[in-house]
């Protein structure tokens, strides 16, 4: 569906991509990562042709990129982070607009319309202007608007930025259904859990290249950690502390406001012996809880940054 092969792209002396290859299958959610400034917003711009690129080759459907391809673009969809409507339109005329730029014939694109108002929950509020509808609601409008001419590809930029739970959630299973529908998604987000949830195949980026990619699994499996245990309202000396970092397995340890924070590799029974060393020096402790790795805990070793930053 999309290959990227040696793209490169200069701003000056600084390099924001530097030989970037990625590769998309049709039918897939793959989750695009990165800290800000990995070079992930300029690989979408050259992916559209938005951007000149100085060296690469991008191709999709099998096709050369280039700015003057509409028969490519108009099969692509996008939903940006920062909401794109027009504060003059109601959403039924917002979505019919933005439909229209793909699909001339009228009675053909009244049905679109009509489908993508209903997929997007917004029947209640077709004849109400965006000023007047809440942050979850204008999210699903923005994505009604580029989602309506049913688009082969849909990049998704950060769709749920600042939305309640409820409307992240509308928002998630409807492009799970997108996808079951047949289109294939290229989705960046900031929020970990949505990429493990949603995503088939996800590709880390940072210094303008992809450093890790393939499934959630695959990923996880490329890193030390195999297991996190934390224990609150627990009093440890630095004894304590340096005996426990002597333990078989553990890696790393942190410890703040009486919180045990101990990564261990994949080992069984990690949990065990930390709990009988505990009990060993009679400490008490509180809460206990001990959690395999996430797709959080793969970002941080590979990149070494929080996804935030």
């Amino acid at each position: 569906m999309v290959q990227i092969e040696n793209l490169v792209k200069r701003y000056g002396n600084l390099v924001a991509l530097d030989h970037l290859n990625l590769k998309i299958a049709e039918g897939e959610i793959f989750g695009l990562l990165g800290p800000n400034g990995s070079g992930k917003t300029t690989a979408i711009n050259c992916m559209l042709s938005l951007l000149k690129y100085d060296k690469g080759t991008i191709r999709i459907f099998g096709e050369d990129m280039r700015p003057d391809n509409y028969k490519v673009k108009q099969q692509i969809g996008i939903v940006l982070q920062n909401v794109a409507v027009f504060d003059e339109l109601t959403v039924y005329e917002n979505i019919d607009y933005f439909c229209g730029l793909y699909i001339p014939d009228k009675k053909k694109r009244k049905a679109l319309v009509e489908e993508a108002i209903t997929f997007a929950g917004l029947d209640d509020y077709r004849k109400m202007h965006p000023k007047k509808l809440s942050g979850g609601l204008l999210r699903r409008l923005n994505i009604a608007c580029g989602i309506a001419h049913k688009p082969r590809l849909i990049i998704m930029d950060e769709p749920t930025v600042a939305v309640d739970p409820q409307s992240r959630n509308k928002i998630l299973e409807g492009i799970k259904k997108l996808n079951e529908q047949g289109s294939t998604i290229i989705y960046t987000s900031h929020y970990m859990e949505e990429v493990e949830q949603i995503c088939t195949r996800i590709a880390i980026m940072d210094h303008g290249h992809v450093i890790a990619s393939g499934t959630r699994e695959e990923l996880k499996k490329m890193i030390k950690t195999g297991e996190t245990i934390t224990i609150e309202a627990i009093p440890l000396t630095e004894k304590n502390l340096e005996e426990i970092r002597t333990l078989p397995h553990v890696f790393d340890l942190h410890y703040e406001d009486q919180v045990l924070t101990v990564r261990c590799t994949g080992a069984r029974h990690n949990l065990i012996r930390l709990l009988n060393y505990l009990q060993s020096q009679d400490i008490t402790f509180g809460q206990v809880s001990s959690e395999l790795p996430t797709l959080n805990d793969v970002f941080l070793e590979i990149t070494g940054k929080q996804l935030r930053d």
